[in-house]
């Protein structure tokens, strides 16, 4: 929880995602300073625990609890955090979301996406990062990352809300316990074009 003049702002945890190359990493960091918050990286983490990284999915979920429980940490000291990571699966997006919920927090979801020509010059630019993606890591990780459905994805029923991964339905299919609301970030342009667009949407 911080403090501006006389207003107390609540704390939040908020997610980064998006695919490698799309600059999650420098809007985080970007969203951090405006909140005030702690960053959590998940390649960061990953190179701690894994020096040598095999990128396993066992080793994918061990980086992701071990960040969910910084996380927690970190807002029971009512602290707010960004956590900065792919999270392309939906199971891991409810995971953010239920760590939220459990610390009373409010959670937020940013997508940061980018053209993907864009994303091939910085990702065959990129050095010294923490982040050993290269462009066959991004394609891999286009055709696994699942689908964040908006409201009007969801049209209301009666059937009985059952657990559906976003990527094996149809709009009109999606239960409302599946809907992901989101903001999403275009970073196609400068650094103080990004900064504009993390000011618009995270105001203090």
């Amino acid at each position: 929880m911080i403090y501006t003049q006389d207003l107390i702002v609540p704390s939040q945890l908020v997610a980064v995602m998006g695919l490698p190359g799309v600059g999650k990493s420098t809007a985080a960091q970007l969203i951090a300073k405006q909140l005030d918050a702690v960053l959590l990286r998940s390649d960061v983490i990953r190179k701690e625990l894994h020096p040598i990284p095999r990128y396993t999915p066992e080793e994918g979920q061990h980086v992701y609890q071990v960040m969910f429980e910084q996380a927690v940490d970190l807002l029971t000291r009512r602290r707010s955090v960004v956590l900065d990571a792919t999270f392309r699966s939906a199971g891991l997006r409810r995971q953010m979301r239920q760590v939220a919920q459990d610390a009373g927090v409010l959670c937020r979801l940013v997508l940061v996406t980018a053209p993907e020509e864009v994303i091939r010059e910085r990702l065959s630019a990129r050095h010294n990062d923490p982040s050993d993606a290269d462009f066959e890591t991004y394609q891999q990780m286009r055709r696994e990352f699942e689908t964040l459905h908006e409201p009007h994805d969801v049209e209301p029923h009666d059937v009985e809300p059952h657990d559906v991964e976003p990527h094996d339905v149809e709009p009109h299919d999606v239960e409302p316990h599946d809907v992901e609301p989101h903001d999403v970030i275009e970073n196609n342009g400068t650094l103080a074009e990004l900064t504009v667009k993390v000011g618009e949407i995270f105001k203090v």
